[in-house]
């Protein structure tokens, strides 16, 4: 549980999170800072977290907060999940989307051989479930004047992390519909933005091949080391509050100063002394990146 001094940057508003599963969710570590901070709100996963995950724990936790169960990528649930959300609450301040999810991550298909089936799975879930959410929420006139709408990113919607795999495309495509969508919202004044976290040991985080090491490669790399689920939660608070009334349609980068570095000289040094290592070389998979020799020098044709 968060222990820090409160400073009711959301105290009055209501709002609802999509996502939390357990302790390591980001979705649940914003719960925890909203709840400190004053809100109220609904907390929402399918209903299979109930039995593997502890979102429960977490709604009691936040004073009894309800939970209502909600597949994001299956439109009639969306639509209970707001009416109940209604009866609950009337109307509510801000919305988080914590919610991602890749087959074929999880099946370990290399982005070139994916199951396309799983392939739309992963954007239905870790994309387009934002749009159906804000979608039903804006028809149902929801979502008060002025409220705010954050999701969470990764910097692989903007750069090639070879084992982020479609998730890669699933982020790319959520941050489009948050630029697709922050001129509608703003009519009202509603705000929606999204948040590229550092790399974070979260329960989907876990499925990623070699995820430790793009770990340790990022916090080597920011000049103020990788960002806790903590620290990311704080940072979504002032999203959330009134204190952003003019920031929409961005994709803000919370990671340590990691998306701005080209390198350090730490990681230069590390990977020159690796480099004289010719079998670390050869295990380490460098062939799979080496562009094609354009110029052979046992080419026949040479001149």
């Amino acid at each position: 549980m968060f222990e820090r001094e409160s400073y009711d940057l959301l105290k009055g508003k209501k709002g609802i999170i999509f996502g939390p599963f357990d302790e390591s969710s980001i979705g649940w570590q914003i719960a925890e800072a909203a709840y400190l901070e004053g809100a109220e709100f609904a907390i929402s996963n399918i209903s299979a977290a109930l039995r593997f995950g502890k979102p429960a724990e977490l709604c009691k936790l936040c004073g009894d907060a309800p939970f209502i169960a909600c597949d994001a990528s299956i439109n009639e649930d969306v639509e209970k999940c707001f009416d109940e959300v209604k009866e609950k609450f009337g109307s509510i301040d801000f919305i988080v989307h914590s919610i991602g999810m890749s087959p074929n991550i999880r099946k370990n298909r290399p982005y070139e051989d994916i199951n396309y089936d799983w392939y739309m799975k992963t954007m239905d879930v870790s994309a387009v479930s934002l749009h159906r959410i804000i979608s039903t929420a804006w028809r149902k006139d929801i979502i008060n004047e002025g409220g705010s709408i954050v999701a969470l990113s990764y910097i692989a919607a903007q750069r090639n992390y070879w084992t982020y795999s479609d998730m890669g495309d699933a982020k790319a495509l959520l941050e489009s519909i948050v630029r697709s969508y922050g001129p509608r919202l703003a009519k009202k004044g509603i705000r929606v933005n999204t948040v590229s976290q550092s790399p974070t040991h979260t329960k989907a985080g876990s499925g990623i091949t070699d995820f430790d090491k793009m770990y340790e490669f990022s916090n080597l790399t920011a000049p103020l080391g990788n960002a806790t689920a903590e620290e990311c939660a704080e940072f979504v608070l002032t999203l959330l509050s009134d204190l952003t009334r003019k920031l929409t349609m961005q994709n803000l980068f919370h990671d340590g100063g990691y998306s701005s570095m080209g390198t350090t000289l730490p990681m230069i040094r590390l990977v020159h002394e690796a480099l004289k290592d010719d079998d670390l070389v050869k295990n380490a998979g460098f062939d799979e990146f080496a562009p094609p020799d354009l110029n052979p020098k046992s080419s026949t044709n040479s001149r």
